[in-house]
């Protein structure tokens, strides 16, 4: 009897929950070794200096502390090599894994220290005598960009990166256009801030010459060839194991300094070595994202064809250009024109470094806060040109007839230099929202002032880059109880990876889901991985989980069928079975007996899926407070095909969420001397779960994409990528008889508050 399997596509809930449930997930905090040193960094309170001395008397007369690591005990100090965007140019500005002679930002590892306890790890880290002066502190990028004072005078320059995305001609298209309109926008550092902290323990064998890292996360592989090479070892010696993960958003996973300075204590004292971060030095050393500003024109004819986008961007970039560190400034320059039909761009984006601590890739990195600047330049030209914003938004949307579409091309250039749109019926997403909000009725409250409040609509298309490649690797194993082990490069971080996988792994074998075992992430398990980041673990993790179970499948029948006497093509795999068309049959369990497993590699060509949606927003601004209600938002998005809308619902509602708390929140402010002034969760407001009650999220898969065998397209970053540009067009559509123009992020209350009260 054949067993049909429909996984893909139904709400299966997620495996992986059993265990948290139960209590039995195992973070890095849960672990314990025997003879377990812990260790504490000593970290640069100075923004910019020079180290005069380093004495650690005081901190190793301690009862209990074992050790203090500087750089001196390292000797010749690595530095963190660039996972994406690297070239030559690049090379002054990466992070040294310790200060040894110069600090660059507050929070800057200076000193390990390892004692028999966390405490005690701390007490000497205050032990320690620390002697810095104390240099010209660059708090920003408009004093990085007049050079006077450089963080790295090698290089020459604050300049880290300069990229530049071209379409046409912008500047033609400026020359023909009816209308033009220039303007300045804005958006505020802030953080991914996952649930948990990173961590790390590390383990050194001396026996074996052998090096173990729990606590591995998002680019196991990587981190593990960069570990091996600083650490002088080959890469089959050094081990990273993916614990249960407590969220990463982009954030967490990348080579931290961490990532080297704690497998070397554990190699150099001989013992297990132990570190979690507190929420505190979460803050000021995790890394951070979006602080972007802007000065970009639109071009269009009065009939609201958008003609051109031209203009500049400035990121701060922070004191060190860390592994992705260049994504975002990249990203924002290449997909500034989000899904819009605009012929001709010329937008710049350059990376400039200060002293604060470094940036890296937060969810939907670029894209966010390229999303903010557009959407707020087509609200304010479609206002101008007396045409409807949705009329607006709807002229210029990319057709169905134009995929795939090519958008701008970056330089310099990398593999993904050039990318195109691969599918997608953009205003069938943006009908839908339409309908799903009620915007014909809603419109109608559009500057309205009801019970001391100000209503405000508004609407935002976006697509969602996903799939990077260049691959992923797989491998299947028929166990000798009949059931199938599936083994993946991707990594888990808390995105439901082995419900996916499993779903997926189970449709493909004929199997049922509870005969499926995931395992994924670990350098233990298979050669080599690529990891999760760029929404690719389905597309590209579970193409390649498709292409061995297919392998699988095909040495499961070569083996029944020489047991049986048949040919291949004669055998059915059923749940349990390889059962021949005269009815004899043989377990999988005794096929097993025969070593079966395929290993498997989906490599994509280097081309990316593109989700794309629409999302609208109704909101309620309090004159009196400033304070901001979402009294109803919608969020439609076309995913291609959908494997789990269980899982992917939360997915969006959770990203929505994350952009909600970027646009009205979240904020890393600093001082003129560099010291971070919200460093703690009472002065770093992030969203509750009451704060936005009311979101609801439509998943589509209109248009599956011709990319990869599953059709899927990534979905973990949709949601928060329009949210910023949404929630500033909805005010100002509710402030609109006060003339505000929200043109900052975040939309903080004693922002909109001075927004009406400025007349």
């Amino acid at each position: 009897m054949t067993v049909v399997n429909r996984y893909i596509g139904a709400p299966v809930e997620r495996v992986e929950d059993l265990r948290f449930l139960r209590g039995r997930g195992e973070y890095v905090a849960d672990l314990v070794r025997q003879g377990m040193l812990h260790a504490a960094i000593l970290r640069s309170p100075v923004a910019n200096g020079r180290i005069r001395a380093i004495d650690a008397k005081s901190a190793l007369a301690i009862p209990g502390v074992r050790a203090v690591i500087t750089a001196a005990e390292i000797g010749a100090v690595p530095r963190i090599p660039l996972r994406l965007q690297s070239s030559p140019a690049t090379e002054p500005f990466r992070q040294p894994v310790i200060a040894s002679d110069r600090v660059r930002y507050v929070g800057e590892p200076i000193a390990v220290v390892l004692a028999d306890s966390a405490a005690l790890a701390e007490d000497g880290v205050e032990a320690i005598a620390l002697d810095i002066d104390e240099l010209p502190v660059v708090a920003n990028r408009h004093v990085s960009g007049r050079g006077k004072t450089l963080l790295f005078e090698e290089a020459g320059t604050n300049l880290a990166m300069k990229f530049t995305a071209i379409r046409g001609d912008a500047d033609a298209a400026f020359r023909a256009a009816e209308y033009i309109r220039r303007e300045r926008f804005n958006v505020q550092r802030h953080t991914a801030l996952p649930m948990e902290p990173r961590g790390l323990l590390a383990e050194w064998n001396g026996a074996a010459a052998r090096l173990t890292v729990m606590g591995a996360a998002k680019v196991p592989f990587f981190n593990r060839r960069t570990l091996a090479a600083m650490m002088g070892l080959p890469e089959s010696a050094v081990d990273l194991i993916e614990n249960d993960v407590g969220g990463g958003f982009g954030a967490r996973g990348e080579f931290y300094p961490e990532d080297l300075l704690i497998p070397f204590a554990a190699r150099r004292v001989g013992r297990p070595v132990m570190w979690v971060e507190d929420r505190r030095e979460h803050l000021i050393a995790m890394n951070h994202a979006r602080q972007m500003d802007c000065d970009v024109e639109i071009a269009c004819q009065r009939d609201g064809a958008i003609l051109g986008l031209r203009g500049d961007v400035f990121v701060d970039l922070g004191a060190y250009i860390r592994t992705n560190g260049l994504t975002a400034p990249r990203n924002v320059a290449q997909f500034f024109s989000g899904p819009y039909r605009i012929p001709n761009i010329r937008i710049t984006s350059s990376a400039l470094v200060t002293n604060k601590t470094p940036t890296g890739t937060y969810r939907a990195p670029g894209r966010y806060e390229g999303s903010f600047f557009c959407e707020r330049l087509i609200e304010i030209a479609a206002k101008e040109l007396g045409i409807d914003s949705v009329e607006m938004r709807r002229r210029n949307l990319i057709s169905d007839a134009e995929m795939p579409y090519r958008l701008a091309r970056v330089e310099p250039g990398d593999l993904y230099a050039e990318t195109e749109c691969d599918s997608g019926d953009y205003a069938h997403a943006l009908e839908r929202c339409l309908a799903e909000f009620g915007w014909e009725e809603k419109r109608k409250l559009q500057g309205r002032l009801i019970d001391g409040r100000y209503h405000g609509v508004a609407i935002a298309c976006f697509i969602e880059g996903g799939g990077a490649g260049p691959k992923e690797n797989a491998r299947l194993e028929l166990e000798r109880d009949g059931t199938v082990t599936v083994y993946v490069g991707s990594a888990a971080v808390g995105q439901g990876l082995e419900t996916i996988m499993a779903q997926i792994a189970a449709d493909a074998l004929g199997l049922t889901i509870d005969k499926v075992r995931v395992r994924h992430g670990s350098t233990t398990y298979l050669d080599d991985g690529y990891g999760s980041f760029y929404s690719r673990s389905t597309v590209l993790g579970g193409s390649a989980v498709v292409e061995g179970a297919v392998a699988l499948l095909n040495k499961i029948r070569t083996a029944a069928a020489a047991r049986l006497g048949c040919q291949p093509a004669e055998i059915e795999v059923t749940d349990r079975h390889a059962e021949a068309r005269d009815g004899r049959s043989i377990g999988l369990d005794a096929l097993a007996e025969d070593g079966l497993r395929a290993d498997a590699s989906f490599a994509n060509d280097h081309r990316h899926t593109y989700a794309y949606g629409t999302a609208a927003a109704h909101v309620a601004v309090d004159p009196d407070t400033g304070g901001v209600e979402l009294v109803d938002y919608v969020v439609v998005e076309d995913v291609g095909r959908i494997v789990n809308p269980l899982t992917l619902h939360g997915q969006v509602i959770g990203a929505t969420v994350q952009g909600l708390g970027g646009a009205l929140m979240e904020e890393l402010v600093y001082d003129a001397r560099g010291q971070l002034l919200t460093g703690n969760l009472a002065d770093y407001a992030i969203p509750a779960a009451a704060d936005f009650p009311r979101i609801r999220a439509v998943s589509l898969q209109h248009r599956p994409s011709p990319t990869n065998p599953l059709g899927v397209k990534g979905a973990g970053e949709g949601g928060i990528i329009p949210v910023g540009g949404l929630m500033a067009n909805a005010i100002a559509g509710a402030l609109s008889s006060l003339g505000a123009e929200p043109n900052e992020l975040p939309l903080s209350p004693s922002r909109v508050w001075r927004w009406t009260n400025t007349s």
